[in-house]
């Protein structure tokens, strides 16, 4: 999808962030309640997505997960377009579903 020239984007955030002590667990909890807040949503265990409106949205998104990340652990980022998102094939058992659908609204800035 284009919108207004712009090319739409997702962002898939996947992580392995350590949990052996209290303030570890306590970096990985901060951790994922900012992807939260900024609009990601779970895909999978330590895999968030978020669609953007545009490349220069996803920027900002990405961003913002760059500054949060935790001292220690890794973290990744891959962007794709909505084309690319849309060929992925998602099983369940051994039925296939189709990938998540772009949100239907427009964002405004």
């Amino acid at each position: 999808m284009v919108i207004s020239g712009y090319r739409c984007m997702w962002l898939i955030v996947m992580f392995d962030l350590p949990v052996d002590t209290p303030a570890a667990r306590r970096e990985y909890a901060q951790f994922r309640k900012k992807l939260l807040q900024d609009g990601f949503s779970k895909m999978q265990y330590s895999v968030y997505i978020r669609h953007c409106a545009s490349e220069e949205n996803a920027e900002v998104h990405y961003g913002r997960v760059e500054r949060s990340v935790p001292p220690d652990g890794e973290v990744r980022i891959l962007t794709v377009t909505d084309k690319q998102f849309g060929r992925m094939r998602v099983f369940w058992g051994k039925r296939r579903r189709p990938p998540e659908q772009a949100p239907a609204q427009l964002e405004l800035f």
